[in-house]
């Protein structure tokens, strides 16, 4: 029976399991099973910052210029994102907890009939065409109604995303998925995605995770308890510290297998590995935020600090912009910086990869 792990077995563990060794982007797109996205560009986009560290000489924006011949959907997860073909036809057909009146339905399958018609649309064109008008939006603002009927209308699975213009999403039909047959065999394997890449997971988080499959899966809402439920039955785990661990049956976070990684990394905000806030003070012991939509005055790390991984360790954080055709970082450290040849050199390496990344180089 193998060893109970410790929490710097189990940080090394998460590390470890979540790097892998850099394959090809299908590849790695196919072991994550779902890859959280975000808009905002400092330097780059989350979901290539998290890319990058995982698929061998990924260049930013790679993602959005391969997605028409990858098999992978936009979609939403426990966020949204980028989801496996199969996590896609899992979560539908989707029942959204928000039932539209039948007025709305009318207007989704004219602009469904539209779609179906062109093969793949702007938003513009069908704002063109059918003139809805404008709305409120989430943010309190205004925007076409049109593009709110699209958004809805891929939530619920009659759309998909073909591809990006500037960002913009463009849709075609989708192929309807029928029902599945059995609900809890689904949950159970939506639950296997989110624990394959967070893991290992705090029971707090855990409960959290599979609770937030209700954007994924709102149909299936009341199957979450008795989800939880089997999974805490299945799955390997261990008290450690006074909290109780879950990770895959099977894995052993104690073994050889899972070796130190000594590179000096700047994560995205969203990597799996420092995805999971409370985790990430149980491993490094200091509190990280994402800052980008809090007041600039209230910032402690920076508009879009990307926490700094070092042998193991998160020690501190980097801003990065670029300007004039250069890289520039500015770091900020919990405690102070590292002394060193060592630690000057794995950080120069790591902000080469960067320049690298963003075509700087």
């Amino acid at each position: 029976m193998p060893a109970t792990p410790t929490l710097d077995d189990l940080t090394r563990y998460a590390i470890a399991r979540s790097l892998g060794r850099p394959s090809t982007l299908p590849a790695a797109l196919q072991r994550l099973g779902f890859v959280q996205a975000d808009p905002i560009r400092a330097p780059a986009r989350a979901q290539d910052l998290t890319l990058r560290h995982r698929v061998k000489d990924y260049r930013a924006g790679e993602l959005e210029q391969r997605y028409p011949r990858l098999k992978v959907e936009e979609d939403f997860f426990i966020n949204y994102g980028f989801v496996t073909p199969t996590l896609h036809t899992l979560m539908h057909p989707r029942q959204a907890r928000q039932a539209w009146p039948a007025s709305r339905w009318t207007q989704a399958r004219e602009v469904l009939a539209f779609v179906q018609d062109r093969g793949v649309v702007h938003p513009r064109e069908v704002d063109a065409h059918f003139q809805h008008g404008k709305t409120r939006n989430w943010f309190g603002g205004s925007s076409n109604a049109s593009t709110q009927l699209l958004d809805g209308m891929h939530y619920r699975g009659l759309l998909r995303v073909a591809r990006r213009e500037g960002g913009i999403r463009l849709y075609a039909a989708r192929p309807v998925t029928p029902p599945h047959e059995d609900p809890a065999a689904a949950m159970d394997a939506l639950v296997d995605v989110v624990v394959g890449k967070y893991a290992p997971l705090p029971a707090t988080t855990l409960s959290h995770l599979v609770a937030r499959l209700v954007f994924g899966a709102p149909q299936w809402q009341a199957e979450r308890a008795a989800a939880l439920r089997r999974a805490k039955a299945r799955l390997a785990s261990a008290e450690v510290e006074g909290t109780r661990w879950y990770w895959p049956a099977g894995e052993n976070p104690t073994a050889r297998r899972w070796a130190a990684d000594e590179a000096l990394r700047l994560l995205a905000p969203f990597d799996p590995i420092v995805w999971d806030r409370p985790r990430f003070e149980r491993f490094w012991g200091w509190g990280y935020r994402f800052e980008a939509y809090t007041p600039a005055p209230k910032r402690q790390r920076g508009y879009y600090a990307l926490p700094m991984l070092w042998q193991g360790r998160v020690i501190g954080w980097g801003n990065l912009a670029v300007a004039d055709g250069r890289l520039q970082a500015e770091l900020g450290y919990v405690d102070k910086r590292p002394r060193g040849a060592a630690f000057t050199a794995a950080l120069d390496d790591e902000l080469q990869r960067l320049a690298q990344f963003l075509g700087l180089d």
